[in-house]
């Protein structure tokens, strides 16, 4: 093969690779970043208490032997809550067992020499908006994809666009296309409390 050839042949690979990157994507379609969609981070992110989260924390075991009335509130933007006593502790970004942890260290043994902390959080929730029969709030029960999202929200209505499908999370967002996902179901975006599913309308 001729040095010309080699470059004809070279140029041609670069340029296929360029087309069909570009076929993957739909230009205005923007992708969680790197590390935001992997398995181990995104079950982080559905342990981890966010703004806005209600959270109670009852408190057992204390000298009296009476326990305390559940302490039960939103985490502020801030990222706290107010312990009596203690005063604002870090909620946000904390599992349930951190945030027990975090509680019981404040309280012990500056307060109290024995106690026992126990932290819930209240409703999680998704939302499913657009062209489905019920849109509005989804209580988050669980593992669920866009597709089980969609079908709790009583499915598609008949003017429904399949393909054009949106996941919101926070400031990130990707573009679903569902028909697709019939047809490779491995693929279904995985849902978790606070995301927004999007579902546009058919132009025709």
């Amino acid at each position: 093969m001729t040095l010309f050839s080699r470059v004809v042949f070279t140029g041609g690979l670069l340029l296929s690779a360029v087309l069909f990157s570009g076929c993957a994507s739909t230009g205005d379609e923007t992708i969680f970043p790197k590390g935001e969609t992997g398995t181990n981070a995104e079950a982080a992110l559905v342990a981890r208490f966010q703004v806005g989260d209600t959270v109670t924390v009852a408190l057992s075991g204390v000298p009296d032997g009476e326990d305390q009335i559940p302490h039960v509130e939103p985490i502020k933007e801030d990222g706290t809550i107010t312990m009596p006593d203690i005063g604002h502790v870090q909620a946000a970004g904390k599992t349930a067992g951190e945030l027990q942890n975090a509680i019981h260290d404040l309280y012990v043994p500056k307060y109290r020499t024995h106690l026992t902390v126990t932290v819930t959080s209240g409703d999680r929730v998704y939302y499913v908006t657009g062209e489905v029969k019920t849109p509005g709030r989804q209580l988050y029960l669980g593992d669920t994809t866009v597709t089980r999202a969609i079908t709790t929200a009583g499915d598609f209505t008949d003017f429904a666009n399949h393909r054009n499908v949106w996941l919101v999370r926070g400031k990130h967002r990707i573009k679903v296309n569902c028909d697709e996902i019939f047809k490779h179901p491995e693929q279904d975006p995985v849902v978790y409390p606070g995301d927004q599913i999007v579902v546009r309308r058919r132009l025709y």
